[in-house]
C-alpha cells in the first residue's frame, strides 16, 4: 500500500518535468499540459488496481477475512493515491518545479546518470522496434512464457498458510489405555527434562498438565507448554522452531507413550495445531472395530509415506468397560423402576447432591457417596440393594448382569456419521498441499464405505484452492470490462492483459527458486503482480492511444509512447520492488507471510519491468 501511494505522483512529476524540458513550457503551463495527457492513464491506473482487488473483499470464510484485509487497503491507497495525483500533486508541481533551464545542464552524478539513461532508452525503442520487425518469432517466445507459466503454477506446491515460527512449542503426550497418572508424570519428566537440558539454547522454559490434552482428558494423558527464547536470541537455524520440534520427536520417542511435539498454527484459532487434521467416517455403518481397524490401517501406510510424519489419532484409544445389563422384565416383576436403579447407581458408584446448609455464616453442599470400601470393585456391585414399590430391598443379582467389554471412551460423530479425528503434519521441505493428496491417495486404498473430511486450517486450504480459479478469473474479467468501458474498445483491454502473462512467470518463478507454495499470501501477491503489470501496459497504451488520435500511424505512436512512457515505469516499478524488498528478506516472527507476499511480487514485478516492457 506504501508503495502504491506514491506511483501515481510520481507518474505526475516525471510527466511535468518531462514536458517542461522538452517543450520549454513553465511549470505552471506544463502542469496542465500533463494533467491533459495523464489523467486517461492515472483513471486506468486506479481502476484496474481496484478492479484486481475488490473482488477479494466479497469471499466467504476464513480465506475471506485475510483477503478482506488486503482488499480493504491496496483499495483504499490506490484511491487516495489518485486523488493526491490529480489534486495535491499538480498544485506542487505547479509551485515547487524550476524550468531546465533555471539550473544549467546537469553535471556529475545526475549528469552521468541521464546520459546513461537516455541510452537505454534508445536502446530499448530501438529494440522494440526490432521485436515489431519480427513479431512472428516473438509472438513464439510470448506462447513459450505461457506454457512456462502455466507448468510452473501446476508444479508449484500448494498449502493454506506458511510455517510461522511464534516462539512455542506443544508438546502432547498419551500412554495406553489404562496407564496410571504416575506412569504419565514419568513421561512428562522425562519432557521437561529434554527441553530444559538438550534444549537449553532455544527453550527458555517448559508448562507441563498432567491428565489433559486436546484430545480429551484422563489419567493416561499429559500436555507441556514449550516456551522458547526470544527471536533475537535464536538466530541460527539450528535453533528455529521447526527445529527444535523436529529433533524432540526424535529424541522422545518411547515405546510405552506416544509423544508428539508440535508447532501451533500460524493463525489462533485455526486448530490447536499446525499441520494437517481430518476426520475418518463410517458412513455406511459397519461399526466401530471395523472404523477402528480401518484407522490403524490407515495410520501404518501414513508411517511408510515419507511425505506424512506425526500423523496420530486425536482421541483416546478404547478401553476396558465393565457394563451393567438390566432385565427389565425381571425389574418390572419384582416392582424396581428403572428411575430408582439410575439413582442407586449414580450415587453409590459416583455421587448425588441433596442439599445446603449454612455452617458459621458459610453455605456448604451436601453430597451423598458410598463408602469407598463398598465400591473399589466389580463385585461390590453385588452388595447394593435397590427399594421396590412394596418398600422392600432387592438385590442388584435379582435382576442386573454384568459383563467385560472393550470400547471407546467416547462417542465421536462427524456430520451426521460415526468417525475418528486424525491429525499430521508434512515431512520437512513438503507442502501441506502435498501431504493432504498423499492422505487422499490412502484413504483410497481403505476398504469400501470410508470416507474423510477436512477441518480446521486443511479445511480452509481446501476451500482457498476451490477458490483460487474463480478469485483469477473474476479479477481478469472485472479488468477487461473496466478498460473496455473506459476506452470504449474492445481490443485495447486485450493489449494491456497480454503484458500480465510475464508478470505471472516472474511471480512463479521467484516462488520456486525460493521453495515458497502457492498459499494465501502469494495468491494476494500474484493478484498484486497482474495489477502492477497492468498498470505498466496502460502508460504505454494510453500515450499511444493519444499519438494515434494526433495522426501518427499505429507502430510510430506505439514506439513513440514506448519511449516516452519507460522512465515513470521503471521508477513507479523500482519504486514498489524497493518498497517490498523489506518483505521478500524479512526473518523472524511472520515472516512466512511476508516472504510469500514479498517474493511473489519482487519476482513478478521484476519480469513486468525488464520483460514486459518489450511485450506491451
Amino acid at each position: 500500500a506504501i508503495g502504491l501511494l506514491v506511483d501515481d505522483a510520481i507518474v505526475v512529476v516525471e510527466n511535468v518535468e518531462r514536458v517542461m524540458e522538452e517543450e520549454g513550457l513553465s511549470p505552471k503551463e506544463a502542469t496542465r499540459k500533463s494533467m491533459g495527457e495523464i489523467t486517461g492513464a492515472l483513471v486506468g491506473i486506479a481502476t484496474v488496481l481496484s478492479a484486481v482487488f475488490i473482488p477479494m473483499a466479497f469471499f466467504g470464510g476464513s480465506v475471506g477475512v485475510i483477503y478482506r484485509q488486503f482488499s480493504v487497503t491496496i483499495v483504499s491507497a490506490m484511491v487516495l493515491s489518485v486523488l493526491v495525483a490529480l489534486i495535491l500533486t499538480p498544485a506542487l508541481c505547479a509551485t515547487l518545479l524550476r524550468p531546465p533551464k533555471a539550473h544549467g545542464k546537469s553535471r556529475g552524478f545526475f549528469g552521468w546518470f541521464n546520459r546513461n539513461f537516455d541510452r537505454t532508452t534508445h536502446a530499448y525503442r530501438s529494440g522494440t522496434a526490432g521485436m515489431l520487425a519480427r513479431s512472428g518469432r516473438f509472438l513464439v517466445i510470448f506462447l513459450a512464457i505461457i506454457v512456462g507459466m502455466g507448468w510452473m503454477f501446476a508444479r508449484l506446491p500448494s498449502s493454506f498458510l506458511p510455517e510461522e515460527d511464534l516462539g512455542i512449542l506443544i508438546t502432547m503426550v498419551q500412554l495406553p489405555a489404562g496407564a496410571t497418572s504416575d506412569r504419565t508424570e514419568l513421561v512428562l519428566d522425562k519432557v521437561r527434562r529434554h527441553f530444559l537440558e538438550d534444549e537449553k539454547d532455544a527453550v527458555e522454559g517448559v508448562f507441563s498438565v498432567n491428565g489433559y490434552g486436546f484430545n480429551g482428558q484422563g489419567q493416561n494423558l499429559g500436555i507441556a507448554f514449550v516456551r522458547l527464547k526470544p527471536f533475537g536470541e535464536r538466530k541460527t537455524p539450528a535453533v528455529s522452531a521447526a527445529a527444535v520440534a523436529g529433533r524432540a520427536m526424535g529424541a522422545l520417542r518411547m515405546r510405552d507413550a506416544m509423544v508428539f511435539t508440535l508447532t501451533p498454527p500460524a493463525i489462533q484459532g485455526m486448530g490447536n495445531s499446525g499441520g494437517f487434521s481430518f476426520y475418518l467416517q463410517d458412513i455406511t455403518g459397519v461399526g466401530h472395530e471395523k472404523l477402528m481397524a480401518a484407522r490403524n490401517q490407515l495410520l501404518g501406510m501414513a508411517g511408510q509415506d515419507p511425505r506424512l510424519i506425526a500423523t496420530r489419532p486425536n482421541g483416546l484409544e478404547d478401553e476396558p468397560q465393565f457394563v451393567v445389563d438390566i432385565d427389565q422384565e425381571k425389574a418390572s416383576a419384582l416392582g424396581v423402576s428403572l428411575a430408582d436403579i439410575n439413582t442407586t447407581l449414580s450415587s453409590a458408584w459416583g455421587s448425588a447432591y441433596v442439599n445446603d446448609f449454612l455452617d458459621r455464616g458459610r453455605v456448604k453442599k451436601v453430597y451423598l457417596q458410598s463408602a469407598a470400601d463398598f465400591r473399589m470393585q466389580p463385585e461390590d456391585l453385588a452388595k447394593w440393594e435397590v427399594r421396590n414399590s412394596a418398600g422392600t430391598m432387592v438385590p442388584f443379582a435379582s435382576f442386573a448382569s454384568t459383563r467385560w467389554t472393550y470400547g471407546s471412551p467416547r462417542l465421536e460423530r462427524f456430520n451426521g456419521a460415526s468417525a475418528v479425528e486424525i491429525q499430521g503434519q508434512a515431512a520437512p521441505g513438503v507442502s501441506s498441499g502435498v501431504a493432504m493428496d498423499a492422505i487422499d491417495e490412502i484413504v483410497g486404498k481403505l476398504p469400501p464405505g470410508f470416507s474423510h473430511d477436512w477441518t480446521g486450517l486443511s479445511h480452509q486450504e481446501r476451500l482457498s484452492s476451490n477458490q483460487a480459479t474463480a478469485l483469477y478469473a473474476i479479477s481478469v474479467l472485472v479488468i477487461f470490462l473496466c478498460l473496455a468501458a473506459l476506452y470504449e474498445s474492445w481490443s485495447i483491454p486485450f493489449a494491456v492483459l497480454l503484458s500480465v502473462p510475464v508478470g505471472i512467470f516472474g511471480a512463479l518463478l521467484g516462488a520456486h527458486l525460493f521453495g515458497q507454495s502457492n498459499d494465501v499470501y502469494f495468491k494476494v501477491g500474484l493478484l498484486t503482480t497482474i495489477g502492477l503489470a497492468a498498470k505498466n501496459a496502460i502508460l504505454i497504451v494510453e500515450f499511444a492511444i493519444e499519438r494515434q488520435a494526433h495522426g501518427i500511424g499505429l507502430v510510430e505512436a506505439t514506439l513513440d509512447a514506448a519511449r516516452q512512457r519507460l522512465r515513470p515505469i521503471l521508477m513507479t516499478s523500482f519504486a514498489f520492488i524497493l518498497g517490498v524488498t523489506p518483505l521478500a528478506i524479512a526473518s523472524g516472527p511472520g515472516s512466512g507471510a511476508q516472504n510469500a507476499i514479498g517474493i511473489g511480487v519482487m519476482g513478478g514485478m521484476i519480469a513486468a519491468t525488464v520483460i514486459g516492457v518489450f511485450f506491451v
